[in-house]
């Protein structure tokens, strides 16, 4: 007989025999979770909890990491290094011109001056030596170093050397003529008193590409030297005059450094470079030496003391950063869109 209070269902119709409660299902009933479910659900917790805890040690570790980059590039500017003597005591004086000589670069006027000015100042600097490895680059920042050397040298009633590694073409013999003497190895590459301008010209295989240059400017010489448009004999004469001019500076100083210590030869200013021997036939260059000998014979202190200025590592990445968080800037910026 069915029990009244037995509820009916379609799966349990009346008049069948009731099925055989389950423990689980008489705990589900009771309001209490089978001890299967009990052991999932504190898993569960267990691992979050733990993830939790990884993401705080985590999180931790970064901020730690951070506060020692910054105490590191605090250390390093504060740091510089201190020269391997005492700067009372008589030395040589060195700085190393060495790469492209450019504003961005290690060898840039800001950096070299930096450092003779330094090397000047020092009392126990009996002499500076500009230790010159390079194949040139920028005339303007050869001309701002040349003219403060030269001021820093009658400043200071110091004498100024230049001694030649591998090469010293160009715009870095445009620097190494402000020295007092010139000294070379006899395989040095001295010389290349000239001024270029180079690019290229694309007109001819835009042609056969069938590309349409689409240049606008507001003046008729704005698109002057662009690549993709024909070279005018206007615009061709006027770059060879602004050639002319800086090449004819370039003359002056080099005579002015060198005197009459230079001997007339046609081709001396037409661009060539020459051999450490064949400079100091020349004049370019005044007898071969090397630093220590510089250092031993000529200045009387062969005790060295390099003031090149040059970026840490600390410094390189400090730039790096501020330039990213002043991109982002500058990003941020753009996508801020008006109040209304």
């Amino acid at each position: 007989m069915n029990d009244p209070d037995q509820p009916t269902s379609p799966s349990n119709p009346p008049g069948a025999p009731s099925a055989p409660v389950t423990p689980g299902a008489a705990a589900a009933r009771e309001g209490v979770a089978p001890a299967w479910e009990r052991g999932t659900v504190e898993k569960l917790l267990f691992a979050t909890l733990e993830e939790q805890k990884a993401q705080r040690r985590w999180r931790t570790f970064v901020r730690l990491a951070w506060l020692a980059f910054f105490i590191f590039i605090v250390w390093s500017f504060s740091y510089r290094g201190a020269a391997g003597t005492d700067k009372t005591t008589a030395h040589t004086a060195v700085i190393q011109i060495e790469g492209e000589i450019g504003p961005k670069s290690e060898a840039s006027a800001e950096s070299i001056i930096a450092a003779a000015k330094a090397a000047f100042e020092d009392q126990g600097a009996q002499g500076v030596v500009l230790l010159i490895n390079s194949p040139g680059g920028s005339p303007v920042q050869a001309g701002i170093i040349n003219d403060e050397l030269k001021r820093l040298k009658a400043k200071h009633k110091k004498p100024l050397y230049a001694v030649v590694e591998e090469s010293c073409a160009s715009a870095a013999y445009y620097i190494a003529v402000s020295a007092d003497r010139i000294f070379v190895d006899k395989a040095s590459i001295v010389g290349s008193i000239g001024v270029l301008m180079e690019g290229f010209g694309f007109v001819g295989l835009m042609d056969k590409l069938g590309v349409e240059r689409r240049l606008l400017t507001a003046g008729e010489n704005k698109g002057f030297l662009d690549p993709f448009s024909p070279q005018t004999d206007r615009h061709k004469q006027h770059a060879q005059a602004m050639l002319d001019q800086i090449h004819r500076q370039f003359i002056d100083v080099v005579k002015t450094g060198r005197g009459k210590r230079l001997k007339e030869v046609p081709e001396l200013f037409s661009g060539l470079f020459w051999t450490g021997q064949q400079a100091v036939d020349l004049g370019l260059a005044d007898q071969l030496g090397n630093l220590d000998f510089v250092a031993r014979e000529v200045i009387k202190a062969e005790e060295l003391v390099d003031y090149t200025r040059r970026e840490n590592v600390a410094e390189k990445l400090a730039k790096r950063f501020g330039a990213s968080i002043g991109e982002g800037a500058v990003k941020a910026l753009r996508t801020v869109q008006p109040l209304r």
